[in-house]
């Protein structure tokens, strides 16, 4: 049985060492890049929620009023015209809360790259183990 040279496993040693501590670094920017991406994304949904409230607010003090005289001047009675007017805008408001929504659920900002990329490496890391033995 040949027996290998003990500096030559401690240089082994550190050079898994110091690969994998690289590649902890690079996962690590990755997920800090991706990090960016999502917070920007989120920032975007919270603008959109923000955008959806001031709209709604504004859209039913202010053309709610005129728009329920204007259909009760022209014969449906005044509570009927509210109710029209007021289910319209808020049918506008629920689309844009769909819209935040839809940048702020967790599937949006998962890492899905970050996640990808610590998968593929793992394999890679077991495939090379393996081959060794």
């Amino acid at each position: 049985m040949a027996h290998r040279d003990l500096r030559e496993t401690r240089q082994l040693i550190f050079e898994l060492l110091r690969h994998f501590a690289a590649l902890l670094r690079s996962e690590a920017e990755l997920a800090k890049g991706e990090l960016q991406e999502k917070a920007a994304s989120a920032g975007t949904g919270l603008a959109c929620l923000a955008a959806a409230a001031i709209l709604a607010l504004a859209g039913l003090h202010v053309l709610a009023a005129a728009l329920v005289a204007w259909i009760a001047s022209a014969g449906l009675s005044p509570g009927l015209a509210a109710l029209l007017v007021g289910g319209v805008l808020m049918a506008a408001a629920a689309c844009l809360l769909a819209a935040a929504r839809a940048r702020l659920n967790s599937k949006a900002l998962l890492l899905s790259r970050t996640i990808r990329s610590v998968r593929l490496d793992a394999a890679s890391i077991m495939e090379a183990t393996h081959d060794r033995n």
